[in-house]
């Protein structure tokens, strides 16, 4: 990942208060997992100058990884208005993924049109586990695609879901990773010292982390 692309999109996420930081009151997540950090990709869309740059982003990772595809397919509903917009940049078709199938119609989780046979780029805006975006890849699969490569904007970098892409045989590329975060935010004094040894432990160990507060 090249160093520049990694520091101008963390500093993009921190300009538009994406990425939140909160050591002495943690959140809550969904899953019940407690943490000092927060990420909120949705806000992008407000912000269209912070948009184009994780746009172009994507654009430059993808070429400078030389990733092959057809097309590109994003989960719903975090990573549907990138690849969207990144589609339309690169001028090629996309589909997106539902969470779960249609409890109606013809029940599809792929919307847009077919995959079979088709080189896909799953786009997605944040990776904590990786269950997302793996069930959106199996569902491509199961469909007939073929997925080596997902793309996100940033991953909390757990080992179990370097484990679990590993184990489904698909590579990871981010825009972005906390430790270019935790730098920038280092560099504009919204983090000392301190807090930041608090969200580095926490993501060395989220689990234990979590019990031990």
């Amino acid at each position: 990942m090249n160093a520049d692309l990694k520091q101008s999109s963390a500093k993009s996420l921190l300009d538009i208060g994406a990425v939140g930081f909160s050591p002495e009151a943690p959140v809550t997540f969904k899953s019940g997992l407690i943490s000092p950090v927060y990420v909120d990709n949705r806000s992008l869309i407000y912000h269209p100058q912070a948009w184009r740059a994780v746009i172009d982003g994507f654009a430059s990772l993808i070429d400078r990884q030389a990733l092959h595809y057809d097309l590109l397919a994003g989960v719903a509903l975090g990573g549907l208005p990138h690849s969207s917009a990144l589609a339309f940049a690169l001028s090629r078709p996309s589909v997106f993924i539902r969470k779960e199938a249609k409890g109606h119609g013809t029940g599809k989780r792929i919307e847009g049109g077919t995959v079979a046979g088709k080189r896909v780029l799953l786009i997605e805006d944040l990776v904590t586990t990786g269950g997302s975006s793996l069930s959106a890849v199996a569902a491509l699969r199961e469909a007939g695609a073929i997925v080596r490569d997902v793309l996100a904007i940033i991953s909390y970098g757990f080992p179990e879901a370097a484990s679990a892409f590993t184990r489904a045989e698909v590579s990871l590329h981010t825009l972005t990773d906390f430790d270019s975060v935790l730098i920038a935010a280092s560099e504009r004094q919204q983090l000392d010292d301190a807090q930041i040894a608090i969200v580095r432990a926490w993501l060395a160990a989220p689990h234990c982390w979590q019990a031990r507060g």
